[in-house]
């Protein structure tokens, strides 16, 4: 390697984060950040990492797609029987961290999983581009296959068979809603003051704000 990677750094400047001038629900505040987001030009802005755990506490991690905010949480769409299905089939708890580095800003959100209602998979099933409802169909999400033909010649015979047959939404495929019950918003400083603050959802419904050292 050229460059020791130890000494790869960056010192962060470009705005503060306080508790004076950050909503009171967190979700909102979310909101204020992702229209300073989306306006910022950042590619794949939805691109989230999800990190589940098995029931024995085996972690994994993968970027995923935000697909909706709605107001009790965060949503995407998947296999149920890729490898973070069955994960969240074991143990439905899991944590997903934005990363917008032209902003400086990481947002982590921890909570509990729950499936959307088949409708609302369904609605965005059929919304999406034509191949990427064939690849859904053909492609047995995380388990082993022979080889990148193997997939090539299963995605061609699906596709030819959805020239005949209206194409169907798979039962093992559909949407999950993050609920939060912490979520953390970063904000870089210089000499690695960071800005941190969170929200912790407590008994009564209501969200307690406090400010953690960097």
């Amino acid at each position: 390697m050229s460059k020791n990677i130890a000494d790869i750094r960056k010192s962060y400047s470009k705005k503060k984060l306080s508790e004076k001038k950050i909503d009171t629900e967190p979700l909102k505040q979310f909101a204020k950040w992702w229209k300073q987001a989306v306006t910022s030009g950042i590619d794949e802005v939805n691109a989230m990492t999800l990190a589940t755990a098995s029931s024995d506490g085996i972690p994994s991690a993968r970027i995923v797609l935000l697909k909706g905010v709605e107001k009790n949480g965060f949503i995407f769409f998947t296999n149920y029987n890729s490898y973070k299905g069955q994960q969240l089939a074991e143990n439905p708890k899991a944590c997903a961290v934005f990363f917008w580095k032209e902003l400086e800003r990481q947002v982590r959100i921890t909570g509990l999983i729950e499936k959307v209602s088949q409708e609302e998979s369904e609605a965005y099933f059929f919304s999406r581009p034509e191949g990427s409802q064939i690849g859904a169909i053909a492609s047995p999400q995380s388990q082993v296959i022979e080889s990148r033909e193997w997939l090539d010649e299963h995605y061609k015979q699906v596709k030819k068979k959805a020239k005949d047959e209206k194409i169907e939404k798979p039962e093992h495929w559909g949407g999950y809603i993050l609920k939060p019950v912490i979520i953390e918003f970063w904000q870089g400083r210089p000499s690695r003051l960071h800005d941190r603050i969170q929200y912790t959802l407590e008994e009564n419904g209501s969200w307690k704000i406090e400010r953690l050292a960097p």
